[in-house]
């Protein structure tokens, strides 16, 4: 990204220099476009915590009175979690708003999830009121990733 910005200053810079102020307009506006661009590409990866799977380990006790890695409880397992469509699994009883709601799991639609739940997926059937703390989140689904490598869903 320093580079988009080094190369749109340095533009702006010889189109002034040499007073084009049409052409350094259009310079600016399109430096701007691809600055904005670049932000928007890259601000979910520059802004990302890095997981601690340590921790995550211990935080996943919170979660195991509902789910487990490989068995379904009162909530659904986590074998096969990242990149499974949400409310997929066959065998459990998953909420109407769940089946209905379009979301692949990953690290952000998790991030997404834990933060609130309910107000993520409104009607889901899951109790849990959310993990406000992005560390702890981070923490979480870096374990989960760890934990479920390798796992399919049967």
């Amino acid at each position: 990204m320093p580079l988009i910005v080094y190369l749109i200053l340095r533009s702006a810079r010889r189109a002034r220099l040499e007073g084009r102020t049409k052409s350094m307009q259009r310079v600016t506006n399109r430096g701007l476009v691809l600055l904005m661009a670049a932000i928007s590409l890259f601000a979910s990866n520059a802004f990302a915590l890095d997981g601690d799977p340590a921790r995550g380990e211990s935080l996943y006790s919170r979660c195991q009175g509902c789910h487990s890695i490989d068995v379904d409880r009162v909530g659904p397992r986590h074998a096969g979690l990242f990149g499974r469509q949400a409310g997929s699994l066959a065998e459990y009883n998953y909420s109407d708003a769940m089946r209905a709601a379009g979301v692949v799991w990953g690290e952000a639609t998790l991030d997404r999830f834990l933060t609130a739940p309910r107000k993520f997926i409104p009607g889901t059937k899951m109790p849990f009121a959310g993990l406000p703390d992005a560390q702890e989140r981070a923490d979480l689904i870096a374990w989960l990733k760890q934990a479920t490598a390798g796992t399919s869903q049967p």
